[in-house]
């Protein structure tokens, strides 16, 4: 039997590979592997979720005017240029739809985030991989892929998976050297974590200006609420009128706008949420340091490294996973010889530490 035929290139997408929630018989985990907030989430928002969980036979507000209103006051933005996704993820797969046609492409520094790639192909659209040096998205080798048929660039600042950041001085010269109908997409997932070397400069500032920019952000990182999958986006008018023109109507369910309305007012748990990522990818990078490998420079709340010299990362990974230590191994994303290791609790990073010294023999 035959049945419907997804049209060409669906079928050569490599799905999306989340990091590891379990270990082969292992019953409790440390769970490193997903970037995950090692506080947990903030407790008001946990209170106002709660406080929804009456209302769920209630659809949400389509456009998310009380959690839209909140963002706009503290961030000092346009209400009218915010856009809510499932995730940040939707919002690049919104991108995609609205912006890339079959035979168009968008460029991505080489490890970039494979959400992208997967919005991207899923509308036919060609991934062009630009250089990066030493896991650091290369403003110039961007430029140099742009063709006649590109729509769309990628860059996430901080990234992911390496950790690494640009100045935004680079930012904008990648800006500056895009022609005005390639849209840039800024993905600051981790921005928040990044403020000893952004300086307090952002793409957000930039959008303000520019017809062709589309920053993402989203309540997962700094206000621990990735279960709840509220992402947003500010933007030009024109490019929010495109999104908004397709986008489903009750995308943002209304417990998570409740919480993540909570969330923004929640100064204490997100500056400790700041200094928690800052303190622990420091503590992290001397713990794997000491154990020979070689992390990357990281501003988000992350480290991501190359193993020590004459070791496979799988075989680190998997030694670790044996022992309920999960991290997330990046052959996925072309960095084979590297680990991906969150910051987590006090607990799990001492379990790391312990576990790295008994597995890892360079």
């Amino acid at each position: 039997m035959s049945g419907p035929r997804p049209r060409a290139g669906i079928l050569d997408i490599a799905p999306y590979v989340a990091g590891q929630a379990s270990g082969p018989g292992v019953a409790s985990v440390f769970k490193l592997s997903a970037n995950e907030n090692a506080l947990g989430a903030s407790p008001a928002a946990l209170a106002a979720y709660r406080d929804a969980a009456v209302e769920l036979h209630l659809y949400p507000d389509p456009n998310a005017t009380e959690l839209r209103n909140a963002l706009a006051r503290k961030h000092g933005l346009d209400p009218a240029r915010i856009l809510f996704g499932t995730g940040s993820d939707e919002i690049f797969s919104m991108a995609a739809i609205a912006y890339l046609a079959p035979g168009d492409n968008m460029i991505q520094p080489a490890h970039g985030f494979a959400a992208w790639a997967i919005a991207a192909r899923a509308v036919g659209g060609e991934v062009r991989n630009a250089p990066e040096r030493d896991g650091v998205a290369d403003a110039d080798a961007m430029l140099a892929r742009v063709n006649a048929r590109t729509r769309i660039v990628f860059l996430a600042n901080p990234a992911n998976p390496t950790g690494t950041w640009l100045p935004f001085s680079e930012v904008e010269r990648l800006h500056a050297g895009l022609p005005e109908h390639v849209l840039l997409v800024l993905d600051e997932a981790y921005v928040e974590f990044a403020r000893a070397v952004l300086d307090g400069r952002h793409a957000i500032k930039l959008a303000e200006r520019a017809s062709n920019v589309l920053v993402t952000r989203t309540f997962s990182k700094l206000y621990g609420l990735a279960a709840l999958r509220v992402g947003w986006a500010y933007g030009a008018p024109a490019i929010i009128d495109a999104l908004n023109r397709f986008r489903l109507p009750f995308n943002t369910p209304r417990p998570a706008q409740a919480a993540a309305r909570a969330a923004l007012g929640d100064y204490a748990f997100a500056e400790a949420s700041v200094r928690s990522a800052e303190e622990g990818r420091a503590r992290l990078a001397d713990t794997l340091s000491a154990h020979g490998f070689a992390p990357l420079p990281s501003a988000t709340n992350f480290v991501t490294a190359r193993v020590p010299h004459g070791c496979a990362a799988a075989a680190i990974e998997a030694a670790l996973a044996q022992r309920g230590v999960l991290v997330r191994g990046l052959t996925n994303y072309g960095l084979p010889e590297f680990l991906r290791v969150s910051v987590g609790p006090a607990a799990a990073m001492t379990a790391l530490a312990s576990v790295l010294e008994e597995s890892v023999r360079p």
